[in-house]
């Protein structure tokens, strides 16, 4: 028989499924509480039950997506075979992934969460952590003391490369380049610049 902790659960990941279904077809606009409920096969009160309003569930959404990045960022970076320089491109490869496959939770993981304050808390100690494992991957490459600006560098351009290759502005016939490249070269630099400091 299954208690009710394991039907709420059940129930709350079941919400969290359509609506992450409705983000990846449609974007935030897509996603009602009304249509989540209808497509997880529940009462039209129970997604009010687990999530306040809309901007909560949406960051539901996005606190999961951020704490997978944060458990793939931490494998990568436990990796013994791999060296530094390889750890980060991993790293950077794995966030502009999800921008490729899920353009709109890609976006949604960079929007300033929304919603009640629990969800809230919880969005920022997922960011926070994913921004941590990051940070140690590039800590590793260019050292403690220039950390937070190279890897400010790092993410502004494999943000820049993600958002121009979905949006189709990173065309091979234009920039004679794909977005592989330019992070390696991206990686490249960056390992170049800590060797010689």
């Amino acid at each position: 028989m299954v208690s009710r902790v394991e039907s709420t659960a059940a129930t709350r990941r079941a919400l969290l499924d359509a609506a992450s279904a409705l983000l990846d077809r449609g974007g935030p606009d897509a996603v009602t509480l009304r249509e989540v409920g209808a497509r997880a096969g529940v009462t039209r009160g129970a997604p009010y039950r687990h999530f306040p309003d809309k901007d909560s569930l949406l960051t539901a959404i996005a606190t999961e997506a951020l704490n997978r990045l944060a458990d793939d960022v931490r494998a990568v970076h436990a990796d013994p075979h791999a060296t530094p320089a390889d750890k980060l491109h991993r790293a950077l490869t794995a966030l502009m992934t999800i921008g490729r496959r899920q353009p709109h939770l890609y976006l949604l993981m960079f929007t300033y969460p929304a919603g009640d304050p629990a969800a809230i808390g919880a969005a920022t100690l997922a960011g926070e952590r994913a921004q941590d494992e990051f940070l140690a991957i590039v800590s590793d490459l260019v050292g403690a003391q220039h950390v937070n600006r190279f890897a400010a560098l790092l993410l502004t351009s494999a943000h820049g490369i993600t958002v121009m290759e979905v949006n189709g502005q990173l065309s091979a016939d234009k920039w004679h380049t794909t977005a592989e490249e330019l992070v390696s070269t991206l990686v490249s630099m960056i390992d170049q610049q800590a060797r010689s400091t």
